[in-house]
């Protein structure tokens, strides 16, 4: 079990267990914090930034759960480092989506807080995500992205009125994320690796013909490597911006 003063003010929060491992081998230096049912926790180091990640499973409950009790023992900004399936046609697998806002189309948020609250992300993680990305070379989609309870149940009829609303991929935490993060007074933003596209008939996780499945294709692989370095380079800017501010 984590206590206070074991997870830094920074947390990645991935759905992976197996994704924490990565992010901490990203770490200059790094320690196993706990290991709990989907709840994978190292704390560490960048650039001498306390920093930590903890895996939230799948879905918005276990997200819910992370970020509560992540908040509980002094975690203040979390960065949800993802993968994620694309709505728009131009969007291609293994680019990197940088989320404004989730649509709530998820049941856990609607416990807290009526649906009319919006999901939006902090906007200086937004930036910082952002401004990390073109300074490693990258060039992000930028906007908002679909929170969604069933991974198997997104129906031909809501993809397409969510492309059309210019809603850029479905994925299933960031909603629980940003909400709980924003009515906790926390900051929070998502860098998501796409690895499928609705709208060319390729589910999350799916493949094409000679390609491999999911995150087993090298596209995709490379991009969760990206938006994990991002994410680190948007944390060191972070440190930067709060510092100059107080």
């Amino acid at each position: 079990m984590c206590g206070v003063h074991d997870v830094a003010k920074y947390v990645f929060l991935p759905g992976d267990p197996k994704r924490s491992e990565k992010i901490a081998s990203f770490f200059d230096e790094c320690r196993k914090v706990a290991e709990f049912r989907e709840y994978v926790t190292y704390s560490g180091r960048i650039d001498n930034i306390p920093v930590s990640v903890t895996s939230t499973g799948i879905g918005c409950p276990s997200a819910a759960i992370a970020v509560e009790e992540l908040a509980n023992i002094g975690a203040e900004v979390f960065i949800r480092v993802g993968t994620t399936g694309a709505l728009q046609r131009h969007i291609n697998i293994g680019d990197i989506i940088v989320a404004t806002a989730a649509v709530r189309a998820d049941g856990t948020t609607k416990a807290y807080v009526p649906i009319e609250y919006p999901a939006a992300a902090d906007v200086n993680v937004v930036l910082a995500l952002i401004e990390a990305a073109n300074k490693l070379g990258v060039k992000p989609h930028v906007g908002v992205v679909w929170t969604s309870d069933a991974f198997y149940s997104e129906k031909k009829e809501w993809v397409n009125l969510w492309s059309k609303a210019r809603v850029l991929s479905v994925e299933m935490e960031c909603s629980a994320i940003f909400t709980i993060s924003s009515l906790r007074g926390l900051r929070s933003g998502a860098i998501l690796a796409v690895d499928g596209n609705l709208l060319r008939g390729l589910k999350k996780g799916a493949f094409g013909p000679g390609e491999k499945a999911g995150e087993q294709d090298e596209r995709v692989q490379k991009a969760i490597d990206q938006e994990i370095k991002i994410a680190l380079e948007a944390v060191k800017i972070l440190e930067t911006t709060f510092s100059m501010k107080t």
